[in-house]
């Protein structure tokens, strides 16, 4: 009985845990750049003295899909997106390197380029600012071109070229923050070979269908399991009310 007991209870316990990432990602489905956590079942023994006769279920989060997302135009300046793989280098809320899909940027008023969450874009040799401009347009390999406020456009000016870097995904993990980091915490290199699409934002990864089929899959393992639980429960009364019979 205590086994039934154990393995619907714990088994509960861990649906409600993959809900939890199969929920995230659909909150994230309209994220711009975002990238679907992937989580799935183990079986484990249970560790302590005795036999090892009891077994339990459990949900960990084994990654993140590394699959680009659809290029959306949107005809902006300063939208970009990352044509195949690599990221778009900023500081982070610790003041730290960190990598991020989401190409949405913005100047604030300070003239720095930022991103539409907030961070500092960096480049080549730390956070971009941008003087005041007519026009500003970011090429291809990241490069960032304005034309002087009150100026002609014979008068083009580079100010900066966005860090694009390109590190290895298995040695990537996403922090609290959403954002990408090393995990030994290094600076990945700058990749020329990284390429931007100005005017476009990448989508979340995400596919709706499929979370929303998990999502109820999910919560009928989650009653079955709640079921089980009341069966044992039932089947306990029973066996007492034998036993008190006896």
């Amino acid at each position: 009985m205590d086994r039934f007991l154990y393995v619907s209870m714990s088994g509960a316990k861990e649906t409600l845990r993959a809900q939890t990432a199969n929920n995230h990602n659909l909150a994230n489905a309209s994220t711009t750049g975002f990238r679907a956590d992937l989580s799935a079942f183990q079986t484990r023994n249970v560790q302590g003295s005795g036999f090892a006769s009891r077994a339990y279920a459990t949900n960990t989060t084994t990654g993140w899909d590394a699959s680009q997302g659809a290029l959306v135009s949107t005809g902006g300046d300063l939208d970009v997106g990352v044509h195949g793989a690599g990221w778009l280098a900023v500081q982070g809320a610790d003041g730290k390197e960190a990598y991020t899909r989401s190409g949405d940027l913005r100047v604030d008023a300070n003239g720095m380029l930022m991103t539409g969450t907030g961070l500092q874009v960096l480049g080549d040799a730390g956070p971009l600012s941008v003087p005041p401009n007519s026009s500003i347009q970011v090429a291809g390999d990241g490069t960032v071109s304005i034309v002087p406020l009150g100026q002609g456009p014979e008068t083009a000016a580079t100010v900066g070229r966005i860090k694009l870097v390109n590190p290895d995904p298995s040695g990537l993990e996403r922090g609290s923050d959403g954002l990408f980091r090393n995990k030994d915490g290094s600076d990945a290199p700058a990749d020329a070979n990284v390429k931007l699409a100005s005017g476009v934002l990448e989508a979340s990864n995400v596919n709706v269908a499929d979370a929303m089929v998990n999502m109820i899959e999910l919560a009928r393992h989650f009653d079955l399991q709640v079921k089980a639980m009341h069966t044992a429960e039932e089947n306990g009364a029973a066996s007492a009310q034998l036993l008190r019979s006896g």
